[in-house]
Parts: structure tokens; C-alpha cells; sequence
């Protein structure tokens, strides 16, 4: 045995980590062998007794012995243990900055193959990229200036922010770094919340150019990392459904679906969030565009409105539903699966013969089976038809980890409604 902890699963636990899943829970272990620190050599306890720390770095094995790989320790979490390598613990903390240089780089790389160094994107997506609860966006403004905001959501890789950052920045050619580590998760990982510039400095606010659309993006008081970068082919995709149609952008955070359709050709755009914030930012964005004559903003709950709209007899040819996760925990799904039945169902009953509506879900816990169960039953209640056009999801620089169902997080149908 290595001087490093091993924990031990029980019997049959492995199998989904053998599929690539990242995480293991506190249940799942049946003991833990740790060296005592008395000298008397190695001890074998249950989870509680085992002298192991938050923040230790630990190797897992099944009840057989056989290596599963190295992860973070962190009691205060559910997620007891979170992968961070398939190599023994001795290999990554021989040298750890070397370890995360070539982990970061090579997720930068996989970037290139879809995105020139002039995009916009996310460089590293947290357990898909294996580095577990790291995000980190490029920003790249107008006046060619390269951003990183970065968010250190777990334990894991708070651990190493060090050697992290360190890899960011001879991976990257970047102007500044930002750091948004200011998500609930973090204390629920026993973490501080911290924002800020952490290498060099920038404005709080740039303006990205993303399909040929200028948008402001406040990098600092944003939500989460400031824009939704992962639903950028999905804008794209909905110009050549919207030229000379009336189209209504719901839940439009910063414009950026409605000025897509703008450029798509659309003679009248509404674009609706329930955030003032939010509809100044759609404002200036409208400005930045010159898109002022063709697309307007509505500051309002958009289940009233779509109540008020159906109430009226207006309609629309294509409308977009691009909602916030209305849940972010598994015993929350049926009360989420009825806020997204009623709004896909007004919007149904809104749309003129053959409309387009673009729907989204962003819940990780609401999965595709029931995305797309939920959208037959609303076509049911509205008595309507429904066509699939288009199954999509996030950007490549968003990859899929097959054996994390949480990393194919995003839905995103565009349907003609009959």
C-alpha cells in the first residue's frame, strides 16, 4: 500500500464509475485504510473513524482491491469523493502543476478543432474535461482582448486553484482573469464564496461579437459567468425559421435569441424577461445591433404574459422558450415537469398554423425521456400536432462525458406546431 488513503467500495458500486461516472457518495463506501498517525502503521475503519481530511487527495478501489482512480476528499460535500484521474495518487502529486498544465491543455486543444482563437466559448466544462467543478469561459471582445472567467465550484479543484490558474495562463493568451466562484454550490462544498480579478485586470462589462451579433456581457454581475454560451449554434440555428416572421423571444436573459432572429430576417421581434436588469442589458444590446426598429422589450413574468397573450387571441410564427433550470434537485421533477408543460402549451396555443417553437430545458435532472414526454402531452392538451424538426443540445465546447447523464444537461427542440 502507498502512503496515500484507500477508500473501498462496496460490492457492485463500481459499476457506474467503471462507465465514466466522477462522483462517489458517502454510502457507497465500505471502509477506509489510512496510515495512523501514531506510526503504528495501517488502520482499517468504517467511513467515520477513518482519520482522512477534507481536501486529502485519496485512491479508490472496489471491494475486489482493484484501482478505480484518485479523487479529492471532502466530508461537507454528498459528493463525498470527486475523480480528478485515472493515474495513482503518487503520479498526480509528484508533480501536480505539471499534472494539471497538461489536464487544462488539453482541454484548450479540444477547443481549437470547433472554435478559432477569435470565438467565444467555454474552455473547460468541470467533470467533462475532468476537472472536477471547474468552469471557465473565454471571452473574447471586440477590441481583440482575451477574458477568462473562471469558477472554482468544488473542493476538488479549489484544492489545486493554484496549479489551475497556473496552467490557465500558459495555455491561454488572456488579458485578465475573473474569478465568478460565487454559486450556493460552493458552500455547500464548505467554501467561501470569492469574486474578482485573480491575474491582471479588466472591465467588468466587454462586448463579444457571437454570430455576427454584438453582445454586452457583464462578466462581473452577470448571471453565473455572465452569458449562455452553450446555446450559441442553437441561435444560430433559428434564423432561417424566422425571415418576415413575427417572432417572441421568452425568457431572453440578454436579447441574444431575438437579435438572431433579427438577423435572420424577422420583421417584429418581442423579447420578454422578468428582470430589469435583464431588459436594460436587452436594450443596449438592441442599440449595439440597430436592431431598434424591429425588436422591443417587455420587462414581465412570462407565464402571465403568455396567459395575457392567449387571452387576447395574439399570436406569433415562431416563439423561443429558453426558461431557467426550474429544477436543480431530482425530488423536484413532477413540480418542474408542470412549469414546462404549461408554457410549451400557451406557446402552442399562441403559434399561427405551421409555427416554429424553439424549446429549451437546461435541468440536468429533467432528462431528455422526459423533456420530450413532456412536450407530447403538451401537444396533447393543446390539441395540436407536433414535428420535430431539430434535436439539439449544447456547443462542442460543451462535451458530452458518457457515463455523467449531468453533462448533457441542455435540451433544445425546434418543432412545427400544426
Amino acid at each position: 500500500m502507498n502512503q496515500y488513503t484507500h477508500v473501498i467500495l462496496k460490492a457492485k458500486e463500481e459499476y457506474e464509475i467503471l462507465q465514466g461516472f466522477p462522483w462517489v457518495y458517502d454510502n457507497e463506501i465500505l471502509s477506509v485504510k489510512w496510515y495512523a498517525d501514531d506510526g503504528s502503521g495501517v488502520k482499517t475503519t468504517g467511513l467515520n473513524e477513518a482519520k482522512v481530511s477534507d481536501g486529502d487527495v485519496v485512491e479508490v478501489y472496489t471491494g475486489k482491491g482493484n484501482f478505480l482512480g484518485t479523487g479529492v476528499f471532502n466530508r461537507k460535500s454528498k459528493i463525498i469523493i470527486r475523480f480528478i484521474g485515472k493515474e495513482h495518487a503518487d503520479v498526480i502529486m509528484a508533480d501536480p502543476a505539471e499534472y494539471w498544465r497538461k489536464t487544462i491543455f488539453r482541454a484548450v486543444s479540444v477547443r481549437g478543432i470547433n472554435f478559432s482563437a477569435e470565438d467565444s466559448c467555454r474552455l473547460v466544462y468541470g467533470e467533462a474535461d475532468f476537472v472536477p467543478g471547474l468552469v471557465v469561459e473565454k471571452y473574447v471582445a471586440e477590441n481583440g482582448k482575451t477574458y477568462l472567467v473562471v469558477q472554482f465550484l468544488a473542493l476538488a479543484c479549489e484544492k489545486f486553484r493554484e496549479e489551475i490558474v497556473s496552467a490557465l495562463t500558459s495555455s491561454v493568451k488572456c488579458d485578465g482573469i475573473y474569478e465568478r466562484s460565487d454559486a450556493a454550490v460552493r458552500e455547500k462544498e464548505g467554501l467561501e464564496l470569492k469574486t474578482g480579478w485573480i491575474y491582471k485586470s479588466g472591465p467588468d462589462a466587454v462586448t463579444i461579437v457571437e454570430n455576427g451579433i454584438k453582445i454586452v456581457v457583464d462578466i462581473a454581475h452577470g448571471q453565473k459567468t455572465g452569458y449562455f454560451l452553450d446555446q450559441k449554434f442553437n441561435r444560430a440555428a433559428i434564423k432561417k425559421y424566422c425571415h418576415g416572421k413575427k417572432v417572441l423571444d421568452t425568457f431572453t436573459h440578454s436579447g441574444a435569441f431575438g437579435l438572431n432572429a433579427v438577423a435572420g430576417g424577422a420583421k417584429e421581434v418581442v423579447s420578454v424577461d422578468i428582470s430589469p436588469d435583464a431588459v436594460e442589458l436587452v436594450r443596449r444590446n438592441i442599440e449595439l445591433n440597430g436592431a431598434d426598429g424591429k425588436m422591443k422589450t417587455l420587462c414581465m413574468d412570462v407565464f402571465d404574459l403568455l396567459k395575457k397573450y392567449e387571452a387576447d387571441g395574439e399570436t406569433f410564427d415562431v416563439i423561443v422558450l429558453d426558461p431557467p433550470a426550474f429544477t436543480k434537485s431530482a425530488k423536484l421533477i413532477q413540480k418542474a415537469y408542470g412549469g414546462y408543460k404549461e408554457i410549451n402549451l400557451r406557446a402552442m396555443r399562441l403559434l399561427n398554423e405551421g409555427g416554429i417553437l424553439v424549446t429549451c430545458s437546461c435541468s440536468a435532472y429533467f432528462d431528455e425521456t422526459t423533456f420530450y414526454s413532456m412536450l407530447t402531452h403538451a401537444a396533447m392538451d393543446s390539441h395540436k400536432k407536433i414535428q420535430v424538426i431539430e434535436k439539439r443540445g449544447a456547443g462542442p465546447d460543451h462535451p458530452l462525458l458518457l457515463g455523467y447523464p449531468k453533462s448533457e444537461y441542455l435540451k433544445c427542440a425546434i418543432c412545427r406546431v400544426l
